[in-house]
């Protein structure tokens, strides 16, 4: 499935006084899965909706190809964006079922594969005849994933897709996001802040923090940086030379630091008296987005 370079730059976004996003710069390169990861209120939703020309910038650019976004019905054939449901906006459409959301879909999404999206119905045991309003929130979750699968679109982006579901179903929508993946070589963009489960999934993490991108990188990379330094303070100190320290915790005369370094630095450090442990996604995450004490 070809799909092409999304690319944003310069996005900035303010509410009202508010400024959420500065200065943004981000590219999406094809044939990848991205992560992205940031704290509740950092602009994943207004970044995402900018990119899929569902919302307006204040100044910025929004590419695909090379070409706009924005009032191009060429790029967005090629763009899918999958957010969650909302109940209450159905409380006054009584007749509005599944059944008539996806057929919503299918004249919307030129790509449509429906013969896919009743396997996938009949997989997550949803009825179609069930109202909108009526869905659990887990429910509103399956029909948002099984919409994004079901576009087959080169660029699918997805919102915190799994936020109402169970860890049996979040695991169950990674299976099938990575079969889809390898069946057609799509693009997929999610936003999560379900961090760890999710880490392995994700080719690349981008990592938003207050409306600003610190990290685009490949995600074991990104992660083979990190390391916790753990000893007593003095040693620790020492082992720290030379390292990027993010944050630290102390338990009496003992003291953890969190740190980023390159492989001979961090090499350096192993061979001190300190003990040294590796760090997840998510505790990258914490240390960079934290903005713990570090004194």
């Amino acid at each position: 499935m070809n799909a092409g370079i999304l690319k944003a730059e310069g996005l900035c976004k303010s509410y009202q006084n508010k400024r959420v996003l500065h200065n943004l710069d981000l590219t999406v390169e094809p044939g990848k899965i991205y992560g992205l990861i940031g704290r509740n209120g950092a602009g994943k939703t207004t970044l995402l909706s900018i990119l899929t020309a569902q919302n307006t910038m204040d100044s910025g650019h929004v590419t695909y190809n090379g070409q706009p976004v924005w009032e191009n019905q060429r790029a967005l054939d090629d763009i899918c964006f999958s957010r969650e449901l909302q109940a209450n906006l159905f409380a006054g459409q009584n007749n509005l079922k599944i059944r008539h959301y996806l057929g919503a879909a299918a004249i919307y999404l030129p790509r449509w594969d429906q013969a896919y999206a009743n396997r996938l119905l009949d997989g997550f045991g949803l009825d179609g005849k069930k109202k909108i309003f009526q869905l659990s929130r887990g429910e509103m979750s399956m029909v948002t994933i099984l919409i994004a699968l079901a576009s087959q679109a080169p660029i699918t982006i997805l919102d915190e897709p799994v936020a109402g579901l169970d860890v049996v179903m979040r695991e169950r929508f990674y299976q099938l996001l990575l079969e889809d993946f390898t069946r057609t070589g799509r693009t997929f963009l999610v936003s999560t802040h379900i961090i760890e489960e999710a880490a392995g999934v994700f080719e690349r993490a981008v990592i938003l923090d207050q409306g600003r991108i610190l990290e685009n990188s490949p995600t074991d990379e990104l992660v083979e940086q990190f390391r916790y330094l753990s000893g007593p303070e003095e040693v620790v100190d020492r082992a720290c030379a030379g390292l990027q320290v993010l944050s630290v915790q102390r338990l009496g005369r003992r003291k953890t630091a969190a740190v980023r370094g390159d492989a001979a630095g961090l090499a350096a450090a192993c061979r001190t008296e300190v003990d040294v442990s590796p760090m997840n996604l998510q505790n990258v995450f914490v240390a960079l987005c934290g903005h713990g004490d570090t004194q």
